[in-house]
């Protein structure tokens, strides 16, 4: 089991790095682990990934699942803050336990090369699927 550490991603601009700072490590299955974001004045606004793993069924599948919440904050005319959106992204990925480590390694990084593709995030920015 990995453990908990910062996250460096890169901003939309390709260029600039945000440091996704580790706040909660996971107690164990079933027990999100938690990175927060620099961006926000209160952590209720900040952008935030939780990533849980359980087993599932009869145990021959591991679960893992990630969840990244973007708040969107608005202030109003009196200076109070608030949430006004909170879009979320969620990954779910089973990982049969009967497989051999070397293709749960090329299965999860194929899989989450894709997803961070140029071509994908395009699609997911335009929130269509390519034609």
């Amino acid at each position: 089991m990995p453990n908990q550490q910062n996250i460096t991603v890169k901003k939309n601009d390709g260029t600039t790095d945000v440091l996704y700072t580790g706040v909660v490590p996971s107690a164990g299955d079933k027990s999100p682990a938690k990175w927060r974001s620099p961006i926000g004045s209160a952590p209720a606004f900040k952008p935030e990934l939780s990533v849980v793993t359980s087993p599932n069924g009869n145990g021959q599948v591991r679960r893992l699942i990630a969840e990244f919440s973007y708040p969107v904050t608005a202030t109003a005319t009196d200076g109070k803050i608030s949430v006004v959106d909170k879009p979320k992204m969620r990954l779910d990925i089973p990982v049969p336990q009967g497989m051999d480590q070397s293709v749960i390694d090329e299965y999860v990084s194929q899989g989450l090369n894709l997803f961070g593709s140029a071509h994908f995030r395009d699609q997911a920015k335009a929130a269509y699927a390519s034609t």
